[in-house]
């Protein structure tokens, strides 16, 4: 699937000249390798001047693109001998909530993840990437196996929000967040969490509560989405951009408020430009504050994460 951006428009026009000229030269004898260079450069400058002037809505825009890397990506690029296991032990499975044992360079591990899908028969399976409250309560089981275990936690944040139907309500999701939230400042082991495309509402922070929260360049992170604040301000979803203007929802503010702790380079034009790249950079901050982590106590290390999460909020308050 391919999803033109408003503000890629001239950029796709060349790519499709670039494409076109590709096309050209397997079936004749034109050596079009030069142009194809130029025309290649120019592209990656304009990229390059447009990503470092992205509007919060815009950035609303690309942390939402289809061909974004997915949490299933990063499960198969970093890491080997992944063991999913299912089910919540009270209801049932939920597909949104993707989780289990595997390896990180030789070093086993939980990881759990909101898995949105890439097609429309994935993306019916995983509910679009939001969990229902057996999802929640999976992650909780997976952390508690993780924390007897002495197994280091990776959570992978992709969600517009917990699912707000009707069964989810009957069922408790805003409980089924809060005890997830809480198993979060219970264990004990080194926990990391990466916003790697929306981190929407208690539908994100379920499962971002932890040691250190690292955030993609053009990731979003906020307590609601921008068309549901616009909503409720103005009476009207189309002010979203607005809405994201004053929501200080981008890596870059986020990591000015203290919220997070660390922005990994996207590659030039966003992650779905480049998803191998933009997962290993993923890869190798997650390496870096695992090293953090682990040099810490447990006991002092839960005894930080209560206080991350206790102090949030005071930074704004300063700067205010």
């Amino acid at each position: 699937m391919s999803t033109v951006l408003d503000f890629e428009s001239q950029v796709i026009d060349i790519e499709k000249k670039i494409l076109a000229l590709r096309d050209a030269s397997k079936v004749g004898d034109l050596d079009v390798a030069s142009e194809i260079t130029k025309m290649q450069t120019k592209v990656d400058k304009m990229l390059s001047q447009i990503y470092q002037k992205l509007t919060p809505w815009q950035k609303v825009q690309v942390a939402r693109h289809p061909n974004r890397p997915k949490f299933t990506d990063y499960i198969n690029e970093i890491f080997s001998n992944f063991v999913e296991l299912s089910g919540d032990r009270f209801f049932a499975e939920d597909q949104a909530i993707i989780g289990g044992f595997a390896e990180l360079d030789g070093i086993k591990c939980v990881v759990i993840g909101e898995e949105k899908g890439w097609d429309t028969d994935s993306r019916l399976k995983h509910n679009f990437g939001m969990p229902k409250p057996e999802g929640y309560r999976k992650a909780y089981r997976l952390m508690d196996i993780a924390n007897r275990f002495s197994l280091p936690v990776f959570s992978f944040v992709d969600t517009s929000g917990a699912f707000p139907g009707m069964e989810s309500e009957e069922r408790g999701v805003a409980e089924a967040i809060a005890k997830c939230m809480e198993k979060s400042f219970q264990i004990e082991v080194p926990y990391i969490s990466s916003i790697i495309g929306e981190g929407g509402s208690g539908g994100a922070i379920a499962i971002a509560t932890a040691d250190y929260i690292l955030m993609l360049e053009h990731s979003i992170y906020s307590v609601i989405s921008p068309e549901g604040c616009a909503s409720i301000l103005w009476k009207d979803d189309t002010k979203a951009n607005l809405a994201a203007e004053t929501q200080k929802l981008t890596a870059s503010d986020l990591l000015s408020l203290g919220i997070i702790d660390s922005i990994v380079k996207e590659p030039v034009g966003g992650a779905h430009r480049n998803k191998k790249e933009a997962i290993q950079n993923l890869k190798k901050e997650i390496m870096t504050y695992l090293k953090k982590s682990e040099s810490i106590s447990a006991q002092d290390r839960k005894e930080i994460r209560r206080k991350k999460f206790m102090n949030m909020g005071s930074q704004f308050l300063l700067i205010h």
